[in-house]
């Protein structure tokens, strides 16, 4: 039996993604999964990486992006890193249709110093969950 209940959780926890090493040494499994925390547009975002995917996800959305039906774990970008860009789909989500988001695809570089990720594409405009004909252009800057 463990003595330090939440000191093995907190040691386990810690040691996902994980080896040791026949030395007995810790080291980084080769497709370990990494989360770090974002800001997008005063959103507190997370960006979960396994391996080349990314995703970002809502940790705690705007107050109008709640009203749009994001929530928790929500979902805004995912797709992969491709050298020193990321590649995938966004999201954009309206009051008005918050069981479809709209999807487009985006494409932008990562920062020299990998604290910056911008990404840009095209979008159809929708009103009220109908579209217009009308494009937009997106930019979504992730700041760490």
């Amino acid at each position: 039996m463990i003595a330090f209940p939440k000191l093995a959780k907190a040691v386990s926890a810690f040691l996902i993604g994980f080896t040791v090493s026949a030395a007995g040494f810790i080291v980084a499994a080769p497709s370990a999964h990494a989360a770090s925390c974002w800001d997008h547009n005063g959103s507190l975002m997370r960006l979960e990486a396994n391996g080349n995917a990314r995703t970002f996800v809502y940790v705690q959305p705007r107050a109008v992006l709640r009203r749009a039906g994001v929530r928790r774990g929500t979902v805004l970008f995912n797709g992969r890193k491709s050298g020193n860009s990321y590649v995938g789909t966004a999201r954009r989500y309206s009051r008005f249709c918050p069981s479809t988001p709209l999807t487009y695809r985006v494409a932008g570089p990562i920062s020299q110093g990998q604290t910056r990720v911008t990404v840009r594409g095209e979008r159809p405009v929708h009103r009220r969950c109908a579209p217009t004909g009308e494009i937009a252009y997106d930019t979504l800057v992730f700041t760490y």
